[in-house]
């Protein structure tokens, strides 16, 4: 974005005012629909906006990690689809995708959503391990959230592949899926906020996010009827003050529960 392109964005915020006239606390539209890819375990694809996430995911038995040989693994990976955007080309994984996956993992593993121990099959030997594969269709601003909100649903919506035990070793059997759910309690969702020239704004555009001075995720979720944080993750050059900190702690507790409706829902 060229700095005339900036300083337009900016002038239009200090106005008190956003490039599509929501209130600055105010999210877009958003779309859930699980289901989507037959051939996955569990599958979602959310739309906040112009912005469109897919997440699906795959499980397969494997060793479990030296320092917890009784837990299941977790894999989260983030594509960037060339389609998606001008700015996205074919090639390694951008450094933005490794810290979409990243963001995303963490909110999910420090939620402690999942009970990785009930995926144990064999202490030290095998455990089950849940890959979650992320594709950005389209990109329009906050691709975290989306991303969040298409894993957790595609954990959430997810059936266990029936596991067969052989005299010496397992085997998994993709054909027929159980109906056994993955261990989950709770759901961990994101929310993302921009600062531009003084002004906290959700939900932010591409165009918002190009002309941020900085962001800041939030991790919540909900357990035992009570909110609370599990992971935090700022971006951009610029900083916040404790009292805009304090703001957005107390609109990440309003807006995630506004998206956890939506999951319930989906």
């Amino acid at each position: 974005m060229i700095e005339t392109d900036k300083e337009l964005i900016k002038n239009i915020v200090m106005k008190g005012k956003r490039l599509d006239k929501r209130a600055f606390d105010e999210y877009r539209k958003i779309a859930i629909e699980s289901g989507v890819i037959s051939s996955a375990e569990g599958s979602a694809r959310v739309r906040i906006g112009d912005t469109e996430v897919v997440a699906g995911v795959k499980m397969d038995i494997g060793e479990p990690y030296p320092d917890s040989k009784d837990a299941g693994v977790l894999t989260v990976n983030a594509e960037f689809l060339p389609l998606a955007s001008e700015e996205f080309e074919s090639g390694p994984p951008r450094e933005d995708s490794i810290e979409l996956a990243r963001v995303v993992d963490r909110a999910i593993r420090e939620s402690k959503c999942i009970d990785f121990k009930k995926l144990c099959i064999e202490e030290g030997k095998k455990v089950w391990m849940v890959f979650v594969d992320i594709s950005v269709i389209d990109h329009d601003g906050n691709l975290i959230d989306a991303a969040g909100l298409a894993s957790v649903q595609a954990l959430a919506s997810a059936r266990m592949p029936k596991l067969i035990k052989n005299k010496d070793s397992y085997e998994v059997d993709y054909e027929n899926r159980s109906k056994e759910k993955l261990p989950m309690s709770g759901i961990p969702v994101s929310t993302t906020f921009v600062k531009i020239g003084g002004q906290i704004m959700a939900d932010p555009l591409l165009s918002e996010e190009l002309a941020m001075d900085a962001r800041l995720t939030v991790g919540t979720f909900d357990s035992n009827g009570k909110i609370r944080f599990c992971s935090m993750q700022k971006g951009g050059n610029g900083g916040f003050t404790e009292d805009e900190i304090a703001a957005i702690l107390d609109m990440a507790e309003e807006k995630g529960e506004e998206l956890r409706k939506l999951i319930k829902k989906g």
